[in-house]
């Protein structure tokens, strides 16, 4: 005799595969709601500090790094990957995962680069995430004591009557003293010429010893030397004066309309990194530098904190790519 085989319809085996489907996306739903609230972080962050040790940014990322400590509650442990201009730490942070866990100590350099050189492995803007700035570090308009200024308009007048008589140090073709030198020369209209030494170190060591007769210098480099008399200050190269000095006057206040000019510290994340965890970021690291012995730390170092919001410091690094393209351009700075 036949076997005869039941046979199910087909609308009954349809909703079959439909049950199992939503019974085995039920069970997914619990375990991917547990990975997406994963609480953050986890695991240390390894904060990048594209330069040598010792120096500016080193500082601030060391500084800020023990501070974020017992906010996030994770080790934050500083890495430093130097090279020319800081250009391989930012391409390492840039091409790293956007998980939150490797992040950047971004300076003034960052705004610059894109003029500076022809192609970089990176895009300043698109391949990172903002999170916030950190500190701002104004430059310093100082002569050496045998210049016969003690004022900017002194000093203009000066170099109008006497052009290319002067010059002035910087810490190398393309770096913050040699960019603030020439955009003082382009609003001034004045002429100087320009002497570049290889880092702030010697170029200060430079103008201590009469080398040369002025420079547009980080406060934090020269703030002792003016406080000794070795050194004059004639103005604060900032928008209003800096609380580490706001006895002196600001370049701008002294004849110089829209004259600005400084080095600044931020945090970076590679581009994707998810809003949740940049606002969480951002929330930590404003935190942190309104913490009094932060703020402490950075102004004995000459520099004024500044904490954003991430579309501000989006905003400011945009603006400034812009701003030094036009000095690099109209200069003719090159890489060295």
């Amino acid at each position: 005799m036949a076997r005869i085989m039941a046979v199910q319809p087909r609308a009954e085996i349809n909703m079959t595969k439909v049950s199992l489907k939503c019974g085995v996306l039920m069970m997914l739903v619990p375990a991917l709601t547990l990975a997406a609230e994963q609480p953050y972080p986890v695991k240390p962050i390894r904060l990048i500090v594209p330069t040598s040790p010792g120096g500016g940014v080193d500082l601030t990322g060391r500084v800020l790094a023990k501070a974020l400590i017992g906010i996030i509650g994770q080790s934050v442990v500083v890495e430093n990957r130097p090279g020319v201009g800081g250009i391989p730490g930012s391409e390492f942070v840039a091409k790293a995962a956007p998980d939150g866990y490797t992040l950047l100590v971004a300076s003034s350099s960052h705004v610059v680069n894109p003029s500076l050189y022809r192609k970089l492995p990176y895009d300043s803007i698109k391949d990172f995430s903002t999170i916030s700035m950190v500190t701002r570090t104004p430059s310093v308009l100082v002569v050496h004591p045998s210049v016969p200024v003690k004022s900017v308009k002194e000093l203009i007048s000066l170099l109008k009557t006497h052009p290319g008589k002067l010059n002035y140090a910087s810490a190398g073709a393309g770096q913050a003293s040699h960019l603030a030198g020439e955009r003082f020369k382009v609003i001034a209209g004045v002429n100087m010429v320009h002497v570049p030494y290889k880092g702030t170190g010697p170029a200060v060591v430079g103008l201590l010893g009469g080398e040369v007769d002025l420079q547009f210098a980080s406060l934090s480099s020269v703030l002792a030397h003016v406080k000794s008399g070795r050194l004059r200050a004639l103005g604060m190269a900032t928008t209003k004066r800096s609380s580490v000095m706001p006895e002196l006057v600001t370049i701008a206040e002294a004849g110089v309309p829209g004259y600005e000019a400084g080095s600044w510290q931020g945090i970076l994340a590679p581009a994707g990194v998810s809003r949740e965890i940049i606002a969480q970021l951002n929330r930590a690291i404003v935190q942190s530098i309104e913490a009094p012995d932060m703020q402490d730390t950075m102004r004995r170092e000459g520099s004024d904190p500044a904490g954003n919001r991430p579309e501000e410091f989006t905003a400011f690094i945009t603006a400034e790519i812009q701003k030094w393209a036009e000095v690099v351009r109209s200069a003719g700075i090159k890489a060295e």
